[in-house]
């Protein structure tokens, strides 16, 4: 997998994340004080600007009541 691929599967990833925390009535700083972290963290993630750990992965599906998989539809275009 080339760098342009991860590059690609983050900036998905994170317009799931935003798409499913919208979809939660929630702001970037309601999600962030729920864990615990900057809002900068939750805004370069839905950005694909960074990677996150498996562990802030599973606190985000918490938060959000939903299943870790959900991250991870990713649109076959």
């Amino acid at each position: 997998m080339d760098n342009q691929d991860k590059k690609s599967i983050l900036i998905s990833f994170g317009g799931n994340l935003r798409q499913l925390r919208l979809a939660k009535g929630l702001t970037q700083e309601q999600l962030a004080n729920e864990l615990g972290v900057e809002i900068s963290q939750i805004s370069r993630i839905e950005r694909g600007v960074i990677n996150t750990s498996i562990t802030t992965l599973y606190a985000i599906s918490k938060a959000l009541e939903i299943d870790v998989s959900e991250f991870f539809v990713f649109d076959a275009n």
